[in-house]
């Protein structure tokens, strides 16, 4: 299970909402029921979840995808698969659509994070799917994976008015390309981050943030917060893989939280009154952004060399560590696709 806390700068409130592998995301009871769900993503893994489980709504959405006409006429095996599976991500994403008043963000196949136009060709698909069944565009966003070639297929598509959701970013260079394409959403792993760095050297913007004293996860989500709010860019960002709530407290005021219900559940024993439960102090804000200091090497116009050059082992690491974990939940549901096509009671 996973929670989000996403921050309302200028309400000073919040919402929480939870992730179930059976209907994606729902009301958590019994200490955050008042925090109704905003927003969904939609993935190769949680298609997994939602076949494993008994007759849903959700289930029934995937049976319909594999159930497509014009998956069918197909000759091609590994087409009709990959048929049936944008047919299932984009049948359960409507289905969220309908649950959730937010955005629902859409996986696009990593297997082609490194094809500028092959994610562009993809998501035009998804969102021609998603426009048979009458889901607006203003409700989407497609989740790409942050190579060069991600950042870049962001950049033309915000330019057509798609939003885009920029995921697997490890490093200042990632944030920063990313934040200049205009991404809707940056999402940067805070703890997969400082687990790198305790088991490796040599990056030298990890061992930067070391030796100011700084965690280097919650460190990168501070400057790309600022480097967003001081320069303009429209991007909002979001933190994920968040270990405990000493990170959730150091990250308040940044757009979104994704924690685990245990560091949630653990906030109700760190306060005393009632009254002020919930009046976190906030530690992002664009004021502060305003005095941020960056170097002139931050402040480049990336491009694919600089941006090649100034990416260091953690990210790139971590990145097709996140690309091949991405990948084989993709070839796993495409081989139970396979296995039960077609499906019964279609």
């Amino acid at each position: 299970m996973l929670f989000a806390i996403s921050f309302h700068p200028l309400e000073r409130s919040s919402s929480i909402f939870h992730r179930s592998s059976d209907v994606g995301w729902q009301w958590f009871i019994p200490y955050w029921h008042w925090f109704p769900p905003t927003a969904a993503t939609v993935s190769s893994s949680l298609l997994l979840g939602i076949c494993s489980l008994p007759d849903t709504k959700f289930k029934s959405a995937i049976e319909t995808a594999l159930a497509a006409n014009e998956c069918f006429g197909l000759e091609d095996s590994s087409e009709r698969l990959s048929c049936f599976f944008d047919r299932a991500l984009v049948n359960v994403g409507a289905e969220l659509v309908r649950s959730v008043p937010g955005r629902v963000s859409t996986e696009v196949d990593a297997r082609l994070a490194y094809d500028t136009q092959d994610i562009i060709h993809k998501v035009n698909q998804l969102l021609k799917l998603y426009n048979e069944l009458e889901v607006s565009p203003q409700r989407l966003l497609f989740k790409i994976p942050s190579t060069w070639q991600g950042i870049e297929a962001s950049r033309l598509l915000e330019l057509e008015g798609i939003q885009t959701h920029l995921t697997f970013v490890y490093s200042f260079p990632q944030a920063a390309a990313a934040a200049q394409a205009g991404a809707s959403v940056i999402q940067i792993f805070v703890g997969r981050i400082r687990d790198w760095a305790r088991n490796h050297s040599g990056d030298r913007e990890i061992e930067s943030s070391s030796k100011n004293g700084e965690d280097p996860g919650l460190a990168l989500a501070e400057k790309t917060y600022n480097y967003i709010h001081k320069y303009g860019y429209k991007s909002k960002l979001m933190a994920a893989a968040v270990r405990n709530k000493q990170d959730l407290f150091s990250l308040l005021g940044i757009d979104y939280i994704i924690a685990p219900l245990k560091i949630l559940e653990s906030l109700k024993e760190s306060v005393t009154d009632p009254e002020e439960r919930y009046s976190y102090v906030r530690r992002l804000a664009p004021g502060s952004a305003s005095v941020y200091n960056f170097t002139e090497e931050e402040l480049v116009k990336w491009d694919q060399r600089s941006f090649a050059s100034a990416i260091g082992p953690a990210a790139e690491e971590l990145l097709a560590a996140g690309l091949e974990g991405y990948v084989n939940q993709t070839r796993r549901i495409e081989e139970l696709f396979g296995k039960i096509w077609p499906p019964p009671n279609v």
